[in-house]
């Protein structure tokens, strides 16, 4: 797995490229702005995009599906239960209002535990609700993509619609505390702290987890 973390201009939002250099297949997670930027990096790395991951429905995540996928005709993959926030009229809104557009229709709607393959490279979904109902995290090869349920020293937010405070906590306490302490942790956004983190780290510094 090759990963490459691009910082966005908007937001402090990443958006993360996850490649497997043997099929040239690559995943881009959470592809919401500067997308002939990420489209740039991709193509100079000599890769080809086969899905677009959502850790969750909110537009700071998912402007740029609809740039992504009529460039490359990849599959947009989110939780069932966050699906129906790609399509309603107030995230298209707040799309446009971020300078990107309303998310297509998702392709693929995955759940708990579900494998994703890039070319030979798989992700786990790891379902944590909390932020949103359908928050997920994406596992493999000692990686964690953790969108908004955690970041470095800090967490989610909970108070828009959907989110739980209590919920988000377990789902980082249950979910990603038990995953080994040297995986690295790869947050939705850069709140200035470091770039990423450990699941060690986290569980041992975080304060809104201790």
């Amino acid at each position: 797995m090759k990963i490459q973390q691009l910082r966005l201009s908007r937001m402090a939002t990443f958006c993360y490229v996850v490649a497997d250099e043997r099929s040239g297949s690559c995943a881009l997670i959470d592809p919401a702005f500067d997308t002939k930027r990420i489209l740039a990096e991709v193509q100079s790395a000599g890769y080809e995009v086969s899905h677009i991951i959502n850790t969750h429905g909110h537009s700071d995540h998912t402007a740029g599906n609809a740039a992504i996928k009529a460039a490359t005709g990849a599959d947009i993959l989110i939780h069932e239960q966050d699906a129906r926030r790609l399509e309603k009229g107030l995230n298209k809104v707040f799309s446009r209002v971020l300078g990107g557009r309303g998310s297509p229709k998702p392709d693929v709607l995955v759940t708990d535990g579900d494998l994703i393959a890039i070319g030979e490279t798989q992700l786990t979904v790891i379902h944590t609700p909390g932020h949103t109902p359908g928050g997920i995290c994406l596992y493999g090869d000692g990686h964690v993509f953790t969108g908004d349920t955690l970041f470095v020293g800090a967490v989610g937010r909970t108070d828009l619609a959907g989110g739980s405070m209590k919920q988000l906590i377990d789902s980082i306490r249950e979910r990603l505390y038990t995953l080994p302490d040297e995986t690295v942790v790869w947050p939705g956004h850069d709140y200035g702290a470091s770039p990423k983190s450990t699941i060690r780290r986290e569980r041992e510094t975080n304060p809104f987890t201790l």
